[in-house]
Formats: C-alpha cells, structure tokens, sequence
C-alpha cells in the first residue's frame, strides 16, 4: 500500500469528486479512479459507493478515513520531526523544477541573483511538470518553478500557495536547416506528404501545449508523429539529426540556433504557430518546512518586491 493511496482517499472524501480530486492530486481521473481501486483492493473492502452522486463512503470507507487522516497527521508530525533533527543543509534551499527548465532557465536565473539577492546554495529536483508540483504538495521542496499557460493550467489552491511570475518561455517549431539556412521541412505539409512530426509523450506538459497550438492554428498542419518522448531535450537531439519538427522552447535551443544547427518554422503566414508560457514560482504559505528557513522567506521577498520603474 502507499501513502499516496491514502491521501487520494482523503481528497476523495472531502471532495467526493473524482474528477475535483484527480485535479487536484494532479492526475488524470483515470489515473485517480485506479489508484481509488488499488486501495479497495489493499483493504478488501468497498470503500465507495458509486451508485451516488455526489460520491459518499462506505460504512468501511469511513472507518479507514478516520484511520487515515491520524496516520497521514502522525507521518507528517514525525517527518517533521526527525528534519528538526538535521542541521545539516538547512542553508540550502530546495527547487523542484521541470527538466527542461532545470536545464536552460533554471541556471541562468540563479546567476541572474547574485547581482540583486545575493549567493544561494541550491538544491534542485528535476521531474515532470505533474510530479514537480506534486512535490511541492507533499511537502517535498522549499519552491516550484513550473510553467503556466490558460490552456493547461496547474491545480494549485490560491488560498493554499503564493505565486510570482520569474518571466516567460516561447515554444515555437523547429528542425534542421539545408545548406542554404532554410528548414528541411516546410509547414504546413500536406495530406499525401505530411511532414515528420517529433512529439511528447502522452502525459508530458509541453505535449498539452503544442496540441493546443495545433487546435488553435488557423491552418490545417499536417504531421505524421515518427517518434515522441516526455523531454524537450530528447526531441531536440532528434531534431538536430534531421529526424523531423519538434515544438521546443526557445531557451532550449538557444545554442542550436546560434549555431545553426536549427531554424525556427515560422513564417509570415503562419504566425499563430508560437505560444508564451509564464515561468512562475510557487510556495506553500505559512509553510512549517519554509518557515524553518530563513533564507526561503527573504528570496521569497525579493521575487515579490515589485520591479523598480525604468
């Protein structure tokens, strides 16, 4: 059994949505719905009454959300607990990021602090963009620097989490150039010949987005998906090789196309091809973890100090 199970429960009780608590966990209700079901399998027992709308318990369903909510409170106490007993490391602060922007952003904003915030040591956990915030929910990281688009927004409680906006990211197509500069794939193909498309994998944050860009295009965009991955990085290597047209973020492939390893696809006639993310943090408030760290709280005032006027 996991802990998770547990906690899915929990939200499942309070909400009694499936679909509010796979929102919430971060999940897709799919997902939630099997997780729900691991744990009635665990306990051998019905824990949910689907025949009623909204969800309700089963007289053993409560019986194991009152269990529950003392072992997730006890785990929680001693977690906390046995931290305190760590001096060690309480200098850094803990991120949890998305992989790519723990590979382009991430670096370059930390530099970016030392001018106006000063040295920080740093501690940087690299997941999907699902799991990074999970992260932050279960207590697992001091900050979130995660992506933000209307079309694929994250969960997070207003009333639970402070947000700062850090800056913005572009993600745009791109593939490998001829030898006269111009992309060896010329937008936006063709039913008989459509053009090899590199693509995320189900799941993958920046595969949300691009769908969306699709959908929203003006011009139908033939594609033929040849390859797909959950990281930007690998769909950028496979682009540089000629493999096809990847969707990537602009500071990921700064370098490819100063170099000229890549080119975007972008034309006058297709300018609805391109979308701005916002890079934002997020912070649990009145967090016990945070709140045990000085430093957490003085950057947290200084990313929500407002700009000075030019």
């Amino acid at each position: 059994m996991e802990t998770k199970w547990l906690e899915d429960f929990v939200s499942l009780a309070e909400t009694r949505s499936f679909s509010r608590s796979a929102q919430l966990r971060h999940v897709t209700q799919p997902a939630f719905s099997r997780r729900i079901q691991s744990l009635e399998a665990w306990a051998g027992a019905d824990l949910v009454d689907r025949s009623s709308y909204p969800t309700t318990l089963t007289p053993a369903g409560e019986t194991l959300y009152a269990q529950a909510m003392e072992l997730l409170q006890s785990l929680q106490n001693t977690r906390a607990m046995l931290r305190g007993h760590v001096s060690a490391g309480q200098d850094f602060i803990e991120f949890a990021l998305p992989h790519t922007l723990a590979f382009t952003f991430f670096p370059s904003w930390v530099a970016g602090l030392r001018e106006g915030f000063g040295q920080i040591k740093s501690r940087l956990i690299a997941l999907n963009v699902h799991d990074a915030a999970m992260r932050l929910a279960e207590g697992g990281c001091d900050l979130l620097i995660t992506y933000h688009h209307p079309s694929q927004p994250l969960q997070l409680d207003a009333e639970r989490y402070d947000m700062v906006v850090l800056g913005h990211e572009v993600i745009a197509p791109y593939a490998k150039p001829d030898a006269r500069g111009q992309s060896v794939f010329a937008l936006p193909g063709s039913t008989q010949r459509p053009l090899p498309y590199l693509g995320y994998a189900p799941g993958a944050y920046l595969g949300g987005v691009t769908d969306w860009i699709l959908k929203q295009s003006g011009t139908a965009i033939h594609l033929d998906r040849v390859y797909e991955t959950d990281m930007a990085e690998g769909l950028k290597g496979m682009a540089v090789e000629g493999h096809g047209i990847a969707f990537l973020p602009a500071s990921a492939v700064k370098k490819e196309v100063q170099a000229g390893t890549l080119v975007s696809l972008l034309a006058a006639e297709l300018p609805d091809l391109t979308l701005t993310m916002e890079v934002r943090a997020y912070r649990e408030k009145n967090s016990h973890r945070s709140g045990s760290k000085r430093l957490v709280q003085d950057l947290w005032a200084f990313l929500s100090a407002p700009s000075p006027a030019p």
